[in-house]
């Protein structure tokens, strides 16, 4: 399994991939498990929380990037068995007690048929179990009650309530803000709203992170991101943050 470390010892293992992405940050006060995958990758997701080399491998916090299906089916399960809270973007309250969260708009003519396709099937293929959240995020919220340097902020664009989780202000856990699936690109294949999306990156860009983890593929470095930004910025004739200091 992947790692990461930031200066100050927080430790990000990415616990889940394949489908989706999930990440697991371990701390010396507690631990936080970062979107669930599909109910089908559960036994997979808690063997590898297991063999992480960890005292303590019990789950205080679950953070959803996202309610899409394959980044949520496990949050009842896990939230039942770890008695944990679960954090999530506010604007998807409504979609979680209902159990189904509307699959985002592709960003090409096909994609966008899949995407209908797949809305007109809903629930009896891409629902989950229906659960409350704990912890609804609005434009950001820190974790200084838990005396941590993680904080959660609105990245929207993939869906209405994406949010982005910045560890110690050097490595980003993005969800589906953008896409680790290709080489030179970051662009996902499904957005609600592109310009929104472009937009989270440059907010993402305004931190000091260097390493972005998104939902699917690879980690994402900075340079590519701040190139990607500059590309589809100027396309959607959206004002640039200033060029990266890293």
């Amino acid at each position: 399994m992947r790692s990461w470390k930031t200066k100050n010892g927080y430790k990000v293992s990415q616990v889940l991939s394949g489908r989706s992405n999930s990440y697991f940050i371990s701390t010396e006060r507690l631990n936080i498990l970062v979107d669930t995958g599909k109910e089908s990758a559960y036994n997979k997701l808690r063997k590898n929380i297991d063999l992480l080399e960890l005292t303590n491998h019990k789950i205080a916090l679950l953070i959803l990037t996202h309610t899409h299906f394959d980044h949520c089916q496990n949050a009842y399960k896990i939230k039942r068995n770890e008695n944990c809270k679960i954090a999530m973007g506010k604007n998807e309250k409504e979609s979680v007690e209902k159990g189904y969260t509307v699959l985002p708009k592709g960003t090409s003519l096909v994609l966008r048929l899949i995407s209908d396709f797949g809305n007109w099937i809903g629930q009896r293929r891409f629902g989950y179990h229906k659960f409350i959240p704990d912890i609804l995020v609005n434009e950001e919220f820190n974790l200084v009650d838990y005396d941590l340097k993680i904080k959660l902020i609105n990245t929207k664009g993939h869906s209405s309530a994406s949010i982005s989780i910045i560890v110690d202000n050097e490595i980003a856990i993005v969800g589906d803000t953008m896409f680790g699936v290709y080489k030179n690109s970051i662009f996902p294949p499904y957005s609600d709203n592109i310009q929104e999306m472009i937009k989270s990156w440059g907010r993402l860009l305004a931190t000091d992170c260097g390493t972005f983890l998104p939902g699917h593929g690879k980690e994402v470095k900075r340079e590519l991101l701040q190139k990607e930004y500059n590309k589809y910025a100027q396309k959607h004739n959206l004002a640039c943050c200033p060029a990266s200091k890293h």
